[in-house]
């Protein structure tokens, strides 16, 4: 991971698109090590324990609403940001490194974010300080591309302050929601206003005070399934929006909300691009954000790899450095042609996302939307298994990463509906010649007649 920070190294990966990459990009990256390097580290520990501040403040919280479960009233979750996280936006304003996940800002194509994702993987607090967080990337993403000048003005622009943050409601806990077409919360118009009605969970980012509107996906109505669904603007202080709880990650509490959502009243004008266009917007929406959470999580991976090279040169067992251990070597090795691949294939996904558009490049950023977590976390586990005990107790940050990249499996879709992406991408070519040559037929079947009357019985059994 050493050229992470090296400013004259790229990934090796890279070098093939090379002659794709333009001077901004070598500019933009080491700007962004700079900035690392300069003050995001030295900022770190500060971070900590203005964070451990902030949560000592929660002592004497009240619950925000009736409904909320008061086992949570006083957990982190509910905690500010730190102070100098907005020092260092400051910071990255002034270096002219902010929303650089808006192409028009940053002028870097999605091969070139690419390698800039990594980092950002691999140092959280870059990416708070960038402004480059999800969901708020996603959801700035869609007010930039639908938003009326009106929905701009009042929740893009602070957005792209850093003033607020926001959040994504469209998973339901009643419905199997990764086939959207599930979700059942209602949005009805009532004269000049939209009466929305739903139970949301794992909203991620809406515990957070600084969360103040939700892009929320309802039923609106219509006749074809794919346009009954509609986006719309909900105020987090809105009458009738009830955050339940905080919910957890493998039982550890994060910023994943509840939420129900009872007759909550909102302007007309809050309606994103049309009634009916819900699935539009999401797949604009869910595209990029789902190949930055890959970009992201190979930087993670990197995390791990280095987690393990810095173990087994300090560790002595059974006689020798572990790093002198063949298994152990053998582990790395694997890790190191596991992260390899992933990266081509996320870059070669970048690559169609550039020259064919997010939709036509579907199928290749559903292969690395499966392939870069599982990876991460199978090295994840290896790195956590050459710990020992340490690699699963709170002074080792191992466990943290596993729970982030397990659930970015989930996030965007499960493993499972990208896997039939893919799928129905080959299915459509019916036969080919090669296929049936290897395939190959026995002509008995045809020449003795014995099937002659059979007919396939296609209906689907469990």
């Amino acid at each position: 991971m050493g050229y992470i920070l090296d400013p004259d190294r790229i990934p090796p990966e890279l070098e093939p698109f090379k002659d794709r990459l333009s001077p901004n990009f070598f500019e933009v990256r080491k700007r962004i090590i700079d900035f690392i390097k300069q003050d995001i580290l030295p900022a770190m520990p500060v971070y900590g324990q203005q964070y451990r501040e902030e949560v000592a403040k929660l002592k004497d919280r009240k619950p925000a609403s009736p409904h909320e479960d008061p086992a949570y009233t006083h957990h982190p979750v509910w905690a500010a940001s730190p102070p100098i996280a907005e020092t260092l936006r400051q910071k990255a304003q002034a270096r002219g490194l902010y929303n650089f996940f808006l192409p028009e800002v940053g002028n870097l194509g999605v091969l070139e974010y690419a390698p800039i994702c990594e980092i950002l993987g691999a140092f959280g607090l870059c990416n708070v300080a960038m402004n480059c967080t999800a969901p708020d990337t996603g959801n700035m993403e869609v007010l930039e591309k639908y938003g009326t000048p009106e929905q701009k003005k009042k929740w893009l622009e602070p957005l792209l302050a850093g003033q607020i943050r926001s959040a994504y409601a469209m998973t339901e806990p009643g419905v199997a929601s990764s086939d959207a077409t599930n979700i059942s919360a209602t949005i009805k118009k009532e004269g000049d206003e939209y009466v929305i009605n739903g139970h949301k969970w794992y909203i991620s980012g809406a515990c957070r005070p600084e969360c103040k509107v939700f892009i929320f996906l309802g039923r609106s109505g219509g006749e074809s399934t794919h346009k009954q669904h509609s986006m719309i603007l909900v105020p987090r202080d809105a009458k009738g929006v009830h955050i339940i709880r905080p919910l957890g990650l493998f039982g550890h509490i994060h910023d994943h909300a509840e939420i129900v959502f009872d007759n909550v009243r909102v302007p007309l004008g809050n309606m994103l691009l049309g009634e009916g266009r819900g699935f539009e917007i999401a797949q604009g929406r869910l595209g990029p954000g789902r190949i930055h959470h890959c970009m992201r999580t190979i930087g993670t991976a990197e995390q791990a790899l280095d987690a393990i090279i810095h173990r087994v040169h300090k560790r002595v067992a059974f006689g020798k450095v572990l790093a002198n251990h063949a298994t152990i070597r053998q582990s790395i090795a694997e890790a190191r042609m596991e992260i390899t691949k992933s990266r081509l294939l996320c870059y070669l996904a970048a690559v169609q996302a550039d020259d064919h558009g997010f939709k036509d490049a579907k199928a290749f950023i559903a292969m690395t939307k499966v392939d870069a977590p599982r990876m991460c976390q199978k090295i994840i586990d290896e790195a956590i298994q050459i710990h020992g005990a340490h690699g699963v107790s709170q002074d080792s940050r191992l466990t943290d990463l596993y729970h982030h990249v397990r659930h970015v499996r989930l996030a965007d879709g499960p493993d499972i509906v990208h896997l039939n992406t893919i799928a129905k991408e080959e299915l459509k070519r019916r036969s080919s010649v090669m296929g049936e040559m290897v395939s190959g037929i026995n002509k008995n079947i045809d020449k003795f007649g014995k099937f002659a009357n059979v007919v396939p019985d296609t209906r689907a059994r469990l």
